[in-house]
């Protein structure tokens, strides 16, 4: 394995992180980042999926960052034998543009979100206090891209039941659904829509309250299937 490290100073109830990735420069950036945060310390590190599952047996991290391609177990296997591994950690996906379907794949088997391996040290960080949190975190880039791909199937009928779900939403919440299908952060469509980014973050869980969606994915993918 390729060891732990516990960074002193750490404070009581810090957020524990192993961090799962087979390039030693992503991994090093990574914690760099993560350790940067007084919140945060990286318990350990790991090079491959079967490493990340035992250390995270071994320290009981509250976040597993697993990238998905790695030798011996990659990041979707690892996902199945964390939730009887480590049943509390919560697993956040390293990915890239050109993984969507893998994206996909994670979200199916109980990931709690994922983010591109180009994401700003800001959004890391955040998505890491989300999953331990317990919240789903879903890169707004990615999320593009994913809803992209799903909503080159939309039927017919896929089409008006979502413009039905939809009718419960107010023209204010309708706008800001518009922009989650954009793939836009809080942060972007508070100031396409000149508003403040806790503003626009209480919409949206607003509207995922309203129309059922357990995450932004699922609320973008209504947004484009009822033409917004």
């Amino acid at each position: 394995m390729t060891g732990t490290t516990e960074p002193t100073g750490a404070p009581s109830g810090a957020i524990r992180v192993v961090i799962a990735d087979d390039e030693p420069l992503i991994r090093a950036g990574i914690r760099m980042i993560l350790t940067s945060a007084p919140d945060i310390e990286v318990v350990a590190e790991a090079a491959n999926g079967r490493e990340a599952v035992e250390l995270a047996r071994a320290h009981a991290p509250d976040v597993v960052l697993l990238d998905i391609q790695m030798p011996v177990m990659d990041g979707l296997a690892a996902l199945d034998e964390l939730a009887r591994a480590a049943p509390s950690a919560h697993a956040l996906i390293l990915t890239t543009f050109g993984e969507r379907e893998n994206v996909l794949r994670a979200l199916s088997h109980g990931s709690a979100g994922f983010l591109l391996k180009d994401s700003a040290p800001a959004e890391l960080i955040g998505a890491v206090r989300a999953a331990a949190a317990g919240d789903a975190y879903l890169s707004p880039a990615a999320t593009r891209h994913v809803v992209d791909q799903l909503a080159s199937g939309r039927s017919a009928g896929r089409a008006e039941e979502a413009r039905r779900r939809i009718a419960a939403l107010s023209e204010r919440e309708r706008g800001v659904l518009a922009l989650l299908g954009e793939g836009l952060s809080n942060a972007d469509a508070g100031r396409r829509l000149h508003m403040s980014e806790a503003t626009v973050k209480t919409y949206v869980s607003r509207i995922l309250a309203k129309l059922g969606c357990e995450n932004r994915v699922q609320a973008a993918l209504l947004a484009r299937d009822a033409g917004l």
